[in-house]
């Protein structure tokens, strides 16, 4: 590994700068998912375990640069204080004089690091400031790495640095996933559109043995080898970018897997008739025939692929698993490779809004390898982009 740890700094009688998330979801000014404060808890306990005093910075919302009132992050403490266990002291302006005032155990959050532009500016004049305030900088905001803001990489520069908890975990599970895997390794990349992932897939198949698509990206590759699929939802302004892919994954060797059948109806409603129907190059809906979801053969060709397999990546559903019956592929395939994992056959990692919704309706979550929670910071990582509050860390 290229950044330090916790285990690597000697925090006693230090401050801690902690970049955290949370980033958390709130309605009529209560804290309605505390998930993202949960996992920075174990962060915050071994900074204090070993004499620092953490002092958290993060976002909230997207204030753009101005003082929201709705915005503050004062509303976080209450949910704060009780998944660390202690009391929080809340900070609207620090001051080094201030913060070195309160208790040697105490726990501080500084108000939104957003109020001001100099933050997504990652404005020197800020990431100063931010530096005058402790002695170290820890990470622990992966979600907020793609991001080159001065709580995340400017204060990284001027200080020395680590990765919290949380992030240590985060960069650990992608290295296993893609820096160097065990192989076989293979990817199941979902959704709605090929158009929000060329970048991804392009990046994969120069890495993967396996990439599964499905989902409504799907449609568009079978299209693009001649499949005529009613209303289904295509993109044909991107069946050449479908087509390039698929020599780009057929010349690095790469196979790629398309559903062989598709549950396909008429509506797109919840208990909505349909049909399994063979999908090929020669398939040809009705005009109102659409395919919601991978069939049985396709899902079942899914879970052998993945009894084939070391290491999963998996960012995306294999069809609208938002309704049933249409989440019975994504279902099938989640189950089967949580329970690979238990068993200890395959390394998992999945990530994304939407994978992370359809693998806890699966009730497969818990037994991944690990869950990334960090959105468009694991896409980056997925498209290979390079994400600036790792690479400052690297730098520290």
């Amino acid at each position: 590994m290229s950044w330090k740890t916790l285990d690597d700094m000697d925090l006693n009688g230090k401050i801690v700068l902690t970049r955290v998330d949370i980033n958390v979801p709130v309605e009529d000014g209560k804290v309605t998912d505390a998930t993202r404060i949960e996992r920075i808890k174990p962060t915050i306990d071994d900074i204090l375990a070993k004499g620092g005093k953490p002092v958290m910075l993060a976002h909230f919302g997207r204030p753009k640069g101005e003082y929201v009132p709705e915005m503050s992050l004062r509303v976080t403490v209450p949910t704060l204080e009780t998944v660390l266990g202690r009391a929080v002291t809340f900070i609207e302006k620090p001051s080094r004089d201030a913060l070195d005032a309160l208790p040697d155990d105490a726990v501080i959050l500084i108000e939104n690091t957003r109020f001001t532009k100099m933050e997504t500016d990652n404005d020197p004049k800020m990431a100063g400031f931010l530096a005058s305030l402790g002695d170290i900088f820890c990470n622990d905001a992966f979600s907020a790495a793609h991001r080159a803001h001065a709580s995340t990489t400017g204060v990284a520069e001027l200080l020395p640095n680590c990765a919290g908890r949380l992030m240590q975990a985060e960069l650990s599970a992608l290295e296993s996933a893609l820096g160097s895997p065990e192989r076989p390794v293979g990817a199941v990349v979902g959704g709605a559109k090929v158009s929000t992932k060329i970048t991804l897939l392009e990046n994969l198949v120069s890495k993967l043995d396996v990439l599964i698509i499905g989902g409504g990206m799907a449609n568009t590759f079978l299209m693009a080898q001649g499949a005529k699929l009613g209303a289904s939802l295509v993109e044909e302004d991107f069946l050449e970018t479908a087509k390039d892919i698929m020599t780009k994954a057929e010349a690095a060797g790469c196979r790629i897997i398309l559903p062989t059948d598709g549950a396909v109806a008429k509506e797109f409603k919840a208990g909505a008739a349909f049909e399994n129907m063979a999908l090929d190059a020669d398939t040809v809906l009705d005009a109102d025939q659409m395919v919601l979801d991978a069939g049985s053969d396709a899902a079942a060709a899914v879970v052998a692929e993945f009894a084939s397999l070391k290491t999963l990546i998996w960012n995306g559903p294999l069809g609208a698993f938002e309704i049933e019956p249409f989440n019975t592929a994504t279902n099938t395939a989640a189950k089967a490779a949580a329970e690979l994992t238990k068993a200890g056959q395959l390394i998992s990692v999945a990530g994304g809004g939407d994978t992370v919704a359809a693998l806890n309706q699966a009730g497969a979550a818990d037994d991944f390898t690990y869950i990334s929670t960090a959105g468009g910071a694991f896409l980056e990582w997925m498209e290979g982009k390079p994400l600036p509050g790792v690479d400052a860390l690297k730098n520290g």
